[in-house]
């Protein structure tokens, strides 16, 4: 890169941006993970103090790339219950708020009944530790320390065993998510 910096980073945005940017989306789920990703590798490029000096700008943009999608693997967000949510014509609705609403009919106090007993058989047949942490932590909302402190288990393993909990739930539930939704 020559000694124009603002000019070579947008020649180098220019160049590299849609490559780059093909090369993260089929290594993330969403645009916007791929578009995020990109953003970052484009800022750490224009800090860069000694970017000019860089001889393979080619293979650092793909390393940079690479490491930042490592990065945002390493650090994915626990899964919550309020995350399920459901887009219905007149808006949300979510899992929390299907468990813990007011019954106010004979209909919506079966539909909610249903629910709780179709989770409950989804739980059991999750392995004990899975269904431990989930419902610690989201039925009796004690956070991963206090369950780390009382289990002596890594607070990283006690939130991987409730994200896979979580995506058995999702799947499990999927149908019955959709019935509340139309009812």
């Amino acid at each position: 890169m020559p000694t124009n910096e603002p000019q070579n980073i947008i020649s180098t945005v220019s160049s590299y941006g849609k490559r780059l940017f093909s090369f993260i989306r089929g290594r993330v789920n969403t645009d916007e993970d791929a578009e995020d990703i990109l953003q970052d590798v484009w800022y750490q490029l224009s800090n860069q103090p000694e970017a000019g000096a860089i001889e393979q700008i080619s293979g650092w943009l793909y390393r940079v790339a690479r490491n930042k999608i490592t990065d945002k693997y390493r650090k994915q967000k626990e899964e919550h219950l309020e995350d399920f949510t459901f887009e219905g014509d007149d808006g949300e609705i979510n899992f929390k708020e299907i468990l813990l609403a007011d019954a106010y009919s004979p209909e919506q106090e079966g539909l909610k009944k249903l629910f709780w007993d179709q989770l409950f058989l989804a739980l059991e047949e999750l392995p004990e530790n899975q269904r431990y942490v989930f419902i610690q932590n989201e039925l009796e909302e004690r956070t991963f320390q206090e369950l780390a402190d009382e289990t002596g288990e890594n607070i990283k393993t006690l939130i991987s065993r409730k994200g896979y909990a979580v995506k058995h739930l999702r799947s499990r539930l999927q149908n019955l998510y959709q019935e509340f939704i139309n009812y």
